[in-house]
């Protein structure tokens, strides 16, 4: 679940990853290419993070700082959007969509080296 819930923000953001493209512990290399804004080969937590914070501001549509059902669509499941919304008050917000992306790329790095390959 928690994968998908990262593919799921990259698509919001008019990225072409597609749940099929997801790998356990790596990026696929083209969506590598866009986050490795350094050019250095990896992607660095810090580097995800800003992605991820763009992310969050593409999918708030109406700026409130919070993401509702509605401006997911379609793009979480039920079970995505309750397992992200910490506080259970029916909205995302920003710290815990990043709590959980970024949950997210801990997992995925399984090397613990804060960097994706």
């Amino acid at each position: 679940m928690k994968k998908a819930f990262l593919v799921a923000a990259l698509v919001a953001c008019q990225c072409t990853l597609s749940f099929a493209q997801a790998q356990p512990a790596a990026i696929h290399q083209g969506h590598k290419d866009q986050l490795d804004t350094n050019k250095d080969g990896t992607v660095q937590r810090s580097e995800y993070q800003t992605f991820m914070a763009a992310a969050f501001t593409g999918l708030d549509k109406n700026k409130n700082g919070s993401l509702s059902k509605s401006e997911v669509g379609t793009i979480l499941t039920v079970e995505q959007f309750s397992a992200t919304d910490g506080d259970s008050n029916g909205s995302i917000s920003q710290a815990e969509f990043m709590n959980r992306v970024m949950s997210d790329f801990a997992s995925a790095d399984r090397s613990g080296d804060g960097t994706l390959q």
